[in-house]
């Protein structure tokens, strides 16, 4: 090969290069030493994409070529990564062209003609979200969702999770209790009624199930204002743009689309024992049951169980909890305690320590009867307790292991189904996002899936850059006393911060509600956690009482602008309130002072 010096051999060696970026729609100038190499065709081998690679390396001639290349796109170092003619540059320029989805559009996968913009597999709070806000911004919108029967049969409308067998519900069947509570409490304040009060299931349940009707209705009614076309069909990908429609007849359309979102929630898990599914029901079934549920046992500890068991007790049924190990976990473990002991004073029998190994029928019936025999975590003891319903809240599941997610080339944690996404709700295939329950390490909670949405929507579509922000997010539980928080637990700050560097301050209180009928005298807690090293920042809100959704809302939002203890020992308490105990609050939990509160 003539040197380069010469003409006609830079000629020679500048017509090859241009040869082989005109004849391949990938093409890789590479050295088979280079990390940074050796990570870009990992990348188009992950994308199934098939590139060619020149090892400059291992040519002869290879520093001539580097040296045209130079010459021709201004870059020195390899790779040197050309798509359909098009200079990309190095590995920094392909990974950021990746992230933003031009690698896909370079590769002609945007060239191509799609039925629609977008295509949202999932129509809970978050798959609506979106769709309504891509459409809003004049894109074609696609919104696919099938419930799944339960084993007992159970299906719902448009929604999801949280319209139908969850957060609205439940609400509503725990003020149901709370309404029962009131009842008792209004003797005290001069309310006088003979008959002795009852509570009718089948009345509570069809007025709240005909209320979650007319939100499936307005929904449905929202897509079809908007221009979205909402199919109920199950999506399952075919091809990497593709899916396939399978209508609950089974009849199957496929459809296409530019970008996808993924929004498919969880469903409650099983136990994998006998009985479990045949015999017990999970808070799929619980809020449309026909029948009312008699003495049940709940078993898990998560806030589902807790509140599940919280709200069938204050309806006058006898409620037992089955607890593994602790309550609430993932909260504060200070807060969890407080609001389990508030509802075994108030009738919730625990059972902690054991766990179910199998599930009996002994009567058919609505309810029936059933035994359930289970197993101590501790020792070899095996119980046996007779219950009318046998109610599993122990866990979520994504609902991602049948959407044919290995065909788009989305990877998913194994263990889980969860779907790990970067900070733009993007998966590792650039047109394919998620949002929602399904995200790896994010809340599941509604506004948060709402919030993922519609920005998520606004960045795709409409050119914003706003990003959604998982840090100090407030959430409640809904137990008898409810339990609000926004921020880290105890448990988390001193992890993060170490012991001498937080101060936790915090406080018992009595709601002025609940001193006439003299019930659940300092049993109400309060609590903020504040880092020391941060001018007392506070990283940590925790309430637990009346109203805990309403006290927190507005201190999630102090929490967003940077809240302080000096801030808060500045404000104004309204009084008489429960939220006003923030304003007042001194004994530190490092002090060991007394914290029972006295008089108004």
């Amino acid at each position: 090969m003539p040197p380069t010096g010469c003409e006609s051999g830079r000629d020679e060696i500048k017509s090859r290069i241009q040869e082989l970026i005109d004849s391949n729609p990938v093409l890789v100038f590479s050295k088979s030493y280079c990390p940074y190499c050796v990570k870009v065709k990992d990348l188009f081998k992950e994308l199934n994409v098939k590139c060619n690679v020149v090892e400059l390396d291992l040519m002869d001639d290879g520093s001539n070529y580097q040296d045209l290349l130079l010459e021709m796109t201004g870059q020195k170092t390899v790779p040197n990564v050309f798509i359909n003619k098009t200079h990309v540059g190095g590995c920094d320029k392909t990974m950021q062209a990746h992230k933003d989805g031009l690698l896909q559009q370079l590769l002609g996968a945007e060239s191509e003609s799609y039925e629609y913009d977008l295509i949202v597999i999932g129509g809970g709070s978050g798959g609506l979200a979106c769709s309504k806000e891509a459409a809003l911004l004049g894109k074609k919108v696609m919104v696919l969702d099938y419930v799944v029967p339960t084993p007992k049969g159970t299906t719902w409308g448009l929604g999801g999770t949280c319209v139908n067998v969850g957060c609205i519900p439940k609400k509503l069947m725990h003020q149901a209790a709370l309404m029962g509570t009131a009842l008792m409490d209004s003797r005290k304040f001069g309310w006088e009624f003979e008959e002795t009060v009852k509570h009718n299931w089948e009345t509570m349940r069809t007025a709240v199930n005909n209320y979650i009707g007319s939100l499936n209705w307005g929904y449905r009614v929202q897509l079809r204002d908007k221009n979205v076309n909402y199919v109920n069909s199950y999506a399952e990908f075919v091809e990497p743009h593709k899916i396939k429609a399978t209508n609950k007849r089974g009849k199957e359309t496929f459809h296409t689309a530019s970008k996808f979102v993924l929004a498919t929630g969880e469903r409650p898990r099983y136990l994998g024992i006998p009985g479990d599914k045949e015999l017990c029901i999970t808070s799929d079934d619980l809020f449309s049951l026909p029948y009312c549920p008699g003495k049940t046992l709940v078993i898990g500890a998560s806030y589902v169980a807790l509140e599940c068991a919280g709200f069938l007790t204050g309806l006058g049924l006898d409620v037992t909890v089955m607890v593994r190990s602790i309550l609430l976990r993932g909260f504060d473990q200070d807060m969890a305690n407080r609001a389990g002991e508030h509802m075994e004073e108030h009738g919730v029998k625990f059972l902690r320590k054991f766990v179910p190994t199998k599930v009996e029928e002994l009567e058919k019936g609505t309810p029936g009867r059933l035994k359930v025999t289970a197993k101590s975590t501790e020792s070899d003891e095996v119980i046996e307790g007779e219950y009318n319903t046998v109610l599993i809240a122990v866990g979520r599941d994504a609902c991602t292991g049948k959407i044919g997610l290995d065909k788009a080339g989305v990877k998913v944690n194994e263990k889980n189904g969860k779907v790990p996404v970067n900070d733009e709700e993007q998966t590792n295939v650039p047109h394919v996002y998620a949002i929602g329950d399904i995200l790896e390490g994010k809340w599941e909670l509604t506004p948060v899936a709402i919030q993922a949405g519609k920005l998520l929507a606004r960045r795709l579509f409409g050119g914003s850059t706003l990003k959604c922000d998982y840090v100090n997010v407030p959430t409640t539980v809904f137990t008898p006393l409810e339990y609000g928080c926004c921020g880290l637990s105890e448990e988390k700050a001193l992890e993060l911060y170490g012991q001498e560097n937080i101060e936790v301050f915090h406080s018992l209180f009595w709601p002025l509600e609940f001193t006439v009928p003299n019930r659940d005298n300092n049993k109400c807690y309060s609590k903020i956690i504040c880092n020391k090293l941060d001018n007392d920042r506070v990283v940590g809100f925790h309430y637990l009482g009346p109203n805990a959704g309403e006290v927190t809302q507005g201190f999630g939002t102090a929490m967003k602008c940077g809240m302080t203890k000096e801030q808060l020992d500045n404000t104004i308490g309204i009084h008489p309130t429960c939220a006003e105990i923030y304003t007042t609050m001194e004994v530190t939990k490092r002090s060991g002072g007394d914290i029972t509160q006295a008089g108004c």
